[in-house]
């Protein structure tokens, strides 16, 4: 039998006024479905339009992004960098998204401390082992979050969910918004992470982003935090795992890691010699690391550019007068 869906009731004889509040969920949505297409009927080639400005402005905003990176690339990432903290946090004030505010402040607070140690002269000798452990630590939690993110949203498609009478709604939610914040504060804290890295390398003096460095590496000393390699019996210190660049310069195995993965960074700290990931990365379970960090610079461009080219979209149809 087919169900007659009931009229709704006009208020003060305007049509447009119609109280629907006394009609189900599912016939308040045909109603207003319907007032949809009637709206935009005959729009077609208003759309058609539309779809022709956003793609231009696309192409042109990745034309002008790109050469404004090739020619300007410090502005460009501190502008991206700025628009990756900042524009989330419009949209989570304006939407009232609470428990995403909530882990922006503890991730704003921890990581602006941790900038503040890093640029600190002179420099502490804890601070270098200090910044790449929490970056590291925030890098795996990132890698975490998107891999159970991604598992939640593809056990869903498959109805896994539904052995444990979840449903398909709140387990899709989950997996979605589990992998935002993977991804989100991923990108963040590797760019972070870089700014980071250089003031701590530039402040030792092994390593300048321009030119030469400006102090000779002693054969034990890590070029990255500055510390000694080899303790010896008598001196206090950690006993810690060493690894060899190609170009024969020895780190602490925890502190070539970080430089490479959290500071985003493919060349010798001292010599700019070229790292050979795929040597220093032998075990097959860590080379997804590489390829997730590689993932978060090509989203990037997504978080921090996508809100701003959709609105300049947004402000040329409107100027425009299109709908």
């Amino acid at each position: 039998t087919s169900s007659k869906m009931a009229d709704p009731v006009v208020v003060d004889g305007d049509p447009k006024m119609e109280d629907l509040s006394h009609l189900s969920d599912e016939e308040r949505w045909r109603i207003e479905h319907q007032r949809l297409h009637e709206k935009h009927r005959g729009h077609e080639a208003m759309h058609a339009e539309m779809v022709l400005i956003l793609i231009a402005v696309l192409l042109v905003a990745q034309i002008l992004l790109v050469q404004w990176k090739q020619r300007h690339a410090r502005s460009y990432n501190a502008v991206t960098l700025f628009g990756l903290w900042t524009i989330p946090l419009y949209f989570t004030l304006k939407l009232l998204w609470w428990r995403f505010f909530s882990t922006w402040v503890v991730f704003s607070a921890v990581t602006g401390f941790i900038i503040y140690k890093a640029t600190r002269k002179p420099l502490s000798g804890n601070t270098p082992r200090l910044v790449y452990k929490w970056f590291y630590l925030l890098y795996k939690v990132s890698y975490g979050l998107g891999l159970l993110g991604y598992f939640a949203v593809m056990f869903t498609f498959l109805g896994v969910n539904l052995i444990f009478m979840i449903k398909p709604e709140t387990a899709m939610d989950f997996g979605v918004v589990t992998i935002f914040y993977g991804l989100y504060y991923g990108v963040l804290g590797r760019d972070f992470a870089e700014i980071c890295a250089d003031k701590i390398a530039a402040t030792i003096g092994y390593y300048s982003t321009t030119g030469m460095p400006t102090r000779h590496l002693e054969p034990n000393v890590c070029a990255v935090c500055g510390q000694k390699i080899i303790i010896h019996e008598e001196e206090d210190g950690i006993i810690e795992k060493t690894y060899r660049l190609g170009c024969d310069h020895l780190f602490h195995e925890f502190c070539i890691r970080g430089w490479c993965i959290v500071g985003k960074k493919q060349t010798c700290p001292y010599c700019k010699e070229k790292v050979d990931l795929k040597r220093m990365f032998c075990n097959p379970w860590e080379r997804p690391h590489v390829l997730y960090g590689q993932l978060l610079d090509w989203l990037r461009y997504l978080v921090a550019w996508q809100p701003v080219i959709i609105g300049i979209v947004q402000g040329i149809n409107f100027v425009l007068g299109l709908e």
